[in-house]
C-alpha cells in the first residue's frame, strides 16, 4: 500500500490507526485505499510482531447469576471502545477448571485476566495459578470475589453496606424476625452480607437468632443445591411461625424462598417482606417483583476492563500501585417490601 500510494509504511500504519500526526486527507486516502483492496490487519502476525494479542480474558464463576451477564456487558463495552477483544471462560465453581483455563489463555491468547474466583478455589485457599501468573508478568483484576493474599487490582462494591442497608429496610418495615439465605463463609461476598446482616440487629438493638440463618450447602451441583435449599427453608417456616422477613445474598436463592412461601400460602409482602441481592430478571419478573440490592455489574465490568487496559498500556518505567475499587450498592424498592 505504501508503494501504490507513494508514501512511508509508518503513514500508513499511523493512518489505519486513525493517528492525530496523519493528515485527514491522507488518512481517509488511505483508508479508502485499504477498504477498495480488501485489507485487513493480521492479528496473529500484529502480537507476534509487538508481543500483543489486543485480547482480555474474563474468568467468570458460572453462566447462571444475571450479574456475571452485566459484567460481562460491562467489559465488553470499554474492550472495544479501547480495541480490544474479549474471551470469556467458565470455571464452572472449578479449582481445577479455573486452573486450565488461566494456563489455556494465558499461554500465548490474551494479555491479562479479568478473574471471579470460583467457590471451590475460596474453599480450597489455594491461589497458586494465580501468583504464577502475575510472576509470569501477566496483569490480573479481580472482581466480586476477590482474596487479600492477591497483589492486583481488585473491583466490588460495598457487600456489607448493602446488606445492612437491606436488613435495616426490613426492620423499619416491622419485619424483626428475618431469615437470611447466604452461602458457606469462604465465599467472601456471602460473608460480608452476613456481617451486614448482623450489623443491623445489633444497631437496633434486636437479638440474633442462629436458627434464622440459612447457609447453602456446596454440592457442585446447582440443581441439588437448590432442592436442599428448599426443603431448608420449608423447614425452618414449619418450625418457626414468627419469620416475617427474608434478606437472600442473591435473587436465585431468593426465587427458591418464594417458591416454597407459595407451597406454604403464606403471602408477601403482607406475610412476609423480601429483600436480596442482584436486581436481574428474577427480581423483576418473578411475582410479586423483588425488592433488590443493585450491585451495577456493569460498571464493575466497564472499571475492570478501564484499569487492567490502563496496566497493559503503561509505560515500562511508570509503576502503577495495586487499589481496589469499590462501587456504592443501590436498593431498589419493588412489591416484596
Amino acid at each position: 500500500m505504501a508503494q501504490e500510494l507513494n508514501v512511508s509504511i509508518s503513514t500508513v500504519s499511523k493512518a489505519l490507526k486513525d493517528s492525530y500526526e496523519i493528515g485527514e486527507e491522507t488518512r481517509e486516502r488511505i483508508k479508502a485505499f485499504a477498504k477498495q483492496k480488501g485489507y485487513r490487519p493480521n492479528n496473529i502476525a500484529l502480537s507476534l510482531k509487538n508481543k500483543k494479542t489486543k485480547t482480555i480474558g474474563v474468568i467468570i464463576p458460572d453462566v447462571v447469576h444475571y450479574f456475571f451477564a452485566q459484567v460481562i456487558n460491562g467489559i465488553e463495552q470499554v474492550a472495544m471502545q479501547k480495541g480490544y477483544n474479549v474471551v470469556v471462560a467458565l470455571s464452572n465453581e472449578s479449582f481445577e477448571k479455573e486452573v486450565v483455563n488461566l494456563e489455556t489463555l494465558a499461554d500465548g491468547l490474551i494479555d491479562g485476566f479479568i478473574l471471579s474466583l470460583s467457590r471451590e478455589t475460596l474453599k480450597n485457599q489455594d491461589y497458586h495459578h494465580i501468583h504464577q501468573t502475575i510472576r509470569q508478568g501477566m496483569d490480573i483484576v479481580l472482581f466480586d470475589r476477590i482474596v487479600s493474599e492477591i497483589e492486583c487490582d481488585k473491583v466490588t462494591v460495598d457487600d456489607t453496606k448493602g446488606a445492612y442497608d437491606a436488613t435495616a429496610l426490613l426492620i423499619e418495615r416491622g419485619k424483626k424476625n428475618i431469615l437470611l439465605l447466604t452461602t458457606q463463609d469462604y465465599v467472601n461476598v456471602g460473608r460480608l452480607r452476613t456481617q451486614g446482616y448482623i450489623k443491623a440487629f445489633q444497631d437496633n438493638g434486636l437479638p440474633l437468632d442462629n436458627n434464622l440463618i440459612i447457609k447453602t450447602v456446596d454440592t457442585q451441583s446447582s440443581d441439588l443445591d437448590m432442592t436442599i435449599l428448599e426443603k431448608n427453608i420449608e423447614k425452618v417456616f414449619r418450625k418457626n411461625n414468627k419469620i416475617n422477613g427474608i434478606f437472600s445474598v442473591n435473587e436465585i436463592y431468593a426465587g427458591a424462598a418464594l417458591r416454597v412461601l407459595k407451597r406454604l400460602n403464606i403471602s408477601v409482602p403482607e406475610q412476609v417482606g423480601i429483600i436480596c441481592f442482584t436486581d436481574g430478571l428474577i427480581s423483576r419478573y418473578s411475582s410479586p417483583t423483588l425488592t433488590t440490592v443493585k450491585q451495577h455489574g456493569e460498571e464493575i465490568g466497564k472499571v475492570a476492563a478501564s484499569k487492567l487496559i490502563d496496566r497493559l498500556e503503561k509505560e515500562e518505567d511508570n509503576e502503577i500501585p495495586f487499589r481496589e475499587y469499590v462501587i456504592k450498592t443501590t436498593l431498589i424498592e419493588r412489591e416484596s417490601t
